[in-house]
């Protein structure tokens, strides 16, 4: 597509989603309260890993930084939807639009490669409890870690760069609830078949390769569990597993529905988002702390120690 009156944007319009005019306190209301109990639950999450001693293991340190990551993503989308609905100012500058696309895709990114990294580490810890101190030290640990904020750093400098290289103007409303990449292509005053062909590739690449890694990991981890004679043993393993599978479902069904039907529905694909940026960030340590007694107790010292 080529635009005529082609002109330099210096903002956007984020159209959000549509919605009644009766649903407007309601909607602000859900947002308000939805990031504040998903910013106090992952720090809760976050804190009670620093301060509890028994929590200084591989697989905490990794749900420690899944906190940060929750909390990123949610402050990427969530607080300029309130301000949207305080002032109805939908408009972004052209900069925050990069911004707020890089953190996005930086962070989950980030979120893909901490997912695989928590499967090798369950992994490890029921395949081959006697070499999990030496295999999964505080150093590989770090490492790991480091690796995954890493991969996804590179990984968003190059979709941003690919996005933002291109002509836009001089239509500026993107029709999404942020500046993201499949929105972002439809305004561009260039054929974008080759950037659309690129994303595909390389977040499809990126994601099914860990999904592929997480399968093969838990297939023989399962194996590994029903080689348990103890049933009480089979069930401590099965449940020290569950919380993460949880996560990992939520995680790829809204990913798969966003960009392997980049083609769907505005409404549909709003209420895709508004999952996978406000109500995933809030659901991920709640699913966590409930299914784990050691994080539920450190949270319940962390409480008292506050009070």
């Amino acid at each position: 597509m080529v635009c005529e009156n082609q002109t330099t944007l210096m903002h956007f319009v984020l159209l959000a989603f549509p919605y009644p005019p009766v649903l407007h306190v309601l909607l602000l209301f859900f947002f308000v309260c939805i990031y504040l109990l998903t910013l106090l639950s992952n720090l809760l999450v976050f804190l009670a890993t620093i301060h509890e001693p028994q929590l200084h293991k591989p697989m905490y340190w990794f749900l420690c930084h899944l906190a940060i990551v929750d909390i990123a993503t949610s402050t990427i989308v969530v607080p300029k939807m309130i301000a949207s609905f305080l002032d109805g100012n939908k408009g972004i500058s052209f900069a925050g639009c990069v911004t707020q696309l890089f953190s996005y895709h930086f962070v989950g990114c980030t979120e893909c490669f901490l997912y695989t990294v928590m499967a090798y580490d369950r992994f490890l810890a029921i395949c081959w409890p006697l070499h999990y101190s030496i295999l999964m030290n505080r150093k590989i640990c770090l490492w790991l870690c480091m690796g995954t904020w890493f991969g996804g750093c590179l990984h968003s400098i190059i979709e941003t760069t690919l996005t933002f290289q291109l002509p836009y103007g001089p239509r500026n409303e993107v029709s999404y609830i942020f500046c993201d990449i499949p929105a972002m292509l439809k305004l561009a005053c260039v054929d974008t078949s080759f950037n659309q062909m690129f994303t595909l590739i390389d977040i499809g690449l990126v994601a099914m390769s860990c999904l592929l890694l997480i399968l093969v990991s838990y297939v023989y981890i399962v194996f590994a569990i029903l080689r348990i004679r103890n049933t009480d043993g089979q069930r401590h393993a099965f449940s020290t597993c569950t919380a993460h599978v949880i996560l990992v479902i939520t995680f790829y069904t809204p990913l798969g529905f966003t960009f392997l039907r980049p083609g769907a529905e505005v409404h549909l694909g709003g209420a895709v988002a508004i999952f996978y940026t406000a109500v995933t960030p809030f659901l991920n340590p709640v699913i966590y702390t409930l299914r784990n007694k050691e994080m539920k107790n450190a949270i319940l010292k962390l409480k008292g120690r506050k009070s």
